[in-house]
């Protein structure tokens, strides 16, 4: 069991289903799906805390009823919010508009950045894992990497954040690194940098090291929805890290929690991957 600190996001969201594909010019009726929990902070640390990891989340919610709901629902899982913030505004709900094929468009509202707390003693964690804008986090990454495994998803802006593995999907990556993808890593992770993954889908996984690259298979699965895959893969890979697996084993088992994930209709790990944990 190891103490793990996530900093991400709490998000409620709503799901239209489409019958169709999104595409330009395009007009669609939905159906309303109703309400859901989300945001990286559930989706990678409900699927830790049942592994049994000691989970804190730092976030943000709303001072309103459905603030009150993503604190009871995160918890219900496992999930300590102590270091949930609570704003004197509305939660934002994300638009997840779902296409027959599982796959997503989210739609979401601008908010008010984090304000990171004061930092915490890193001796008493394990493992640091970043998917968030919040202010500030470079210097809590810096600081992290001489006592616990830190664990960064690649900024949508490229902003520069100190990691020893750092995580980006190929979607996520297309028209942004115009070098080899290892200095790419390196310019914005450092030279602690140990592993660039990039996820894609069914074709696996890439895996770039200062002595080259390697392709790790994925786990097949009947895709169903694909909200909250990529959270769940960096969920495996963090629980296979702690657990003392090489990383190439640690993305095998990246990928079968990732196969959980997809092959669901939530945004939050299914009851299969929690089932698979307990049977290990």
């Amino acid at each position: 069991m190891a103490n793990i600190l996530l900093v991400a996001n709490l998000n409620c969201d709503r799901v239209l289903q489409l019958p169709a594909t999104l595409h330009t010019g395009g007009r669609f009726y939905y159906h309303e799906k109703g309400k859901r929990l989300g945001g990286g902070g559930a989706n990678t640390g409900i699927g830790l805390a049942w592994a049994e990891h000691n989970v804190e989340l730092i976030s943000q919610v709303g001072d309103d009823s459905n603030g009150d709901w993503l604190l009871q629902e995160a918890k219900f899982h496992g999930v300590n919010c102590q270091g949930v913030v609570r704003r004197k505004d509305l939660s934002c709900e994300m638009m997840l508009m779902m296409a027959p094929n599982g796959e997503r468009t989210i739609l979401r509202p601008e908010r008010p950045p984090l304000h990171l707390p004061h930092m915490p003693n890193w001796s008493n964690i394990d493992a640091l894992y970043i998917n968030s804008s919040a202010d500030e986090l470079s210097k809590w990454t810096a600081s992290a990497l001489v006592d616990c495994l830190v664990v960064t998803q690649l900024a949508k802006d490229n902003r520069k954040r100190d990691a020893h593995v750092l995580l980006t999907s190929e979607n996520d990556l297309q028209g942004r690194c115009d070098q080899s993808p290892w200095q790419f890593a390196l310019d914005i992770a450092g030279h602690q940098l140990r592993y660039f993954i990039v996820t894609n889908g069914r074709f696996g996984a890439r895996l770039y090291t200062a002595s080259g690259m390697k392709q790790v298979c994925a786990k097949q699965a009947n895709v169903v929805d694909t909200t909250g895959a990529g959270d769940a893969y960096a969920a495996g890979l963090i629980h296979g890290l702690l657990t003392g697996c090489d990383i190439e084993s640690a993305m095998k088992e990246a990928a079968i929690w990732s196969a959980f994930s997809v092959s669901s209709n939530t945004s939050i790990p299914s009851v299969e991957l929690r089932d698979y944990l307990q049977s290990k």
